[in-house]
């Protein structure tokens, strides 16, 4: 399976399956409302702002599995981030990144790319950029911050 074969669940109940993204690079990262690293939705959104018509969708996916950061309902997540950040990339549902009920969507990327000490992600706002043709890129640790990514996103979309 490939990435594109993965469906996901908007923030607001509608089914998406990342086929609707081919040709687009993609930046997928787990995100929390109540975490250190929460400020990085305003890095997250400038990317969007700059990159978004040279091709790049970043996908949002909200996750309560580290120290109950996101304990909110996809409503109350997405009136966090619109509000507090003026976010208006793609946010999906609440989801699990590891472990045995983990998405498969990110089952998928943690088995593909390796992360520093274990595969799996070990915080919030772990990042994935994917390439115009599924390919996984690179892999970003949660410190890293979104502005820090604006040269492999500006490779990533020339390549295509």
């Amino acid at each position: 399976m490939g990435l594109y074969d993965y469906s996901v669940t908007t923030i607001t109940g509608e089914e998406k399956s990342l086929k609707d993204y081919q040709g687009n690079v993609l930046l997928i990262v787990n995100t929390a409302s109540k975490c250190g690293f929460t400020p990085q939705f305003e890095g997250l959104q400038a990317l969007h702002e700059e990159f978004s018509d040279a091709g790049l969708t970043i996908l949002g996916f909200p996750c309560n599995q580290f120290a109950n950061q996101d304990p909110g309902t996809d409503e109350e997540i997405a009136q966090f981030c619109e509000k507090n950040y003026g976010v208006s990339f793609p946010m999906f549902r609440k989801v699990d990144v590891k472990g045995e009920n983990a998405h498969p969507l990110f089952q998928y990327l943690t088995k593909e790319t390796k992360g520093m000490l274990t595969n799996q992600i070990k915080w919030n706002f772990t990042k994935f950029l994917i390439g115009r043709n599924g390919e996984i890129l690179d892999r970003f640790a949660p410190q890293t911050k979104p502005e820090k990514l604006k040269a492999s996103i500006e490779e990533a979309l020339k390549n295509t």
